[in-house]
């Protein structure tokens, strides 16, 4: 973005803000966040009527990571839900639905102070005391996600079939609209209809609960974050999502998140939401969320290839499909060898 387009953008931004709130806004600093593969992210320091604000911008992008992602106004709503529930979630604040005003439609939040990015969060010193706390605490606030009360909001996803053969079906319908044909995905996917788990019943599920998704500070998880995939499904693939060999960020020998061992971590959620976890479903779960996470690794270069999101983040992804593809034929291996 140019000196004079930061401009445009910080006038346009402080117009959105002093027609919301009635007062006089100001742009002090807009500064763009590091990541944002999904969504264009924004530290915003405002001065609202006097008084001195530290938001972050959440925008869209001109292209999707997946087509049956949240908008940014459904997102809003979502999360003032969940921050009403007592979840950690940053404050929504404000949002925007035209695509005019910032070129993208985007919402406002507050600022959390922390650490979101994984590698950081699995490896700095200063984290070590949190990384110990932050096992119970995903535990603990992914318990009480699974438990929301989301029945109002009409526009999140409810599978017409099992969560696991309709997650498997949408997988399918990726490669068959990037025009791919890969053996690896096309054996692991008929493994994973072979064997999937049935679900006894539906919950409001996240959909991206992970490291690099979780701010933390020096106690812990302060907050969770990225809420456009959240969706009625399975609990348990997100407890199997939160294992994958992706998200540990290179500490592999620690399966939970890089963190942690996954047996405590499925206890500490089973006393927190009641219910006892199958953990050859939660296997499953994880295996097909290497599958799927490789795929869409995939559709993430194909959005620069196409020209349409020029970046080398994007462009990088392509190529983590084939560890993706290595971590599924070993998981594949691994659990026939137990059967």
């Amino acid at each position: 973005m140019t000196p004079l387009q930061l401009e445009t953008f910080r006038a346009r931004l402080a117009d959105f803000l002093a027609h919301e709130t009635g007062v006089d806004v100001s742009i002090d600093h807009a500064t763009m966040l590091a990541g944002g593969a999904s969504r264009d992210m924004w530290l915003i320091d405002a001065r609202i009527g006097g008084g001195p604000e530290r938001l972050v911008l959440r925008r869209d992008l001109p292209t999707s990571m997946h087509e049956g992602a949240l908008t940014r106004e459904q997102e809003f709503r979502l999360m003032q839900t969940a921050y009403a529930a007592g979840v950690k979630v940053a404050r929504p604040r404000f949002v925007c639905a035209d695509p005019v005003v910032l070129d993208g439609a985007f919402f406002l939040m507050d600022f959390v102070d922390g650490i979101a990015i994984g590698r950081k969060v699995v490896t700095l010193p200063e984290l070590a005391a949190a990384r110990a706390q932050l096992p119970d605490h995903m535990a603990e606030q992914l318990a009480r996600i699974h438990q929301l009360d989301a029945s109002a909001l009409e526009f999140l996803r409810r599978p017409s079939d099992s969560p696991a053969r309709e997650a498997i079906r949408e997988t399918y319908e990726i490669l068959d609209r990037l025009n791919v044909s890969n053996p690896a995905f096309e054996y692991a996917l008929r493994w994973a209809e072979r064997h999937a788990p049935t679900c006894d019943a539906l919950t409001f599920v996240h959909g991206d609960f992970r490291i690099g998704n979780l701010i933390v500070d020096a106690q812990g998880l302060a907050a969770v974050a990225d809420w456009e995939f959240a969706h009625w499904g399975d609990p348990d693939e997100e407890l199997g999502y939160v294992c994958m060999r992706d998200w540990r960020f290179g500490v592999i020998h620690k399966r939970m998140g890089g963190i942690g061992d996954r047996e405590p971590f499925l206890q500490a959620y089973e006393r927190y939401s009641g219910r006892t976890v199958d953990r050859a479903a939660v296997d499953f779960w994880e295996l097909l969320g290497n599958i799927r996470w490789g795929v869409i690794c995939l559709a993430q270069a194909n959005r620069h290839l196409s020209g349409r999101d020029p970046s080398v983040e994007l462009a990088s992804l392509g190529r983590r499909s084939a560890e993706m593809q290595h971590e599924m034929l070993r998981l594949i291996a691994h659990m026939e060898a137990q059967v």
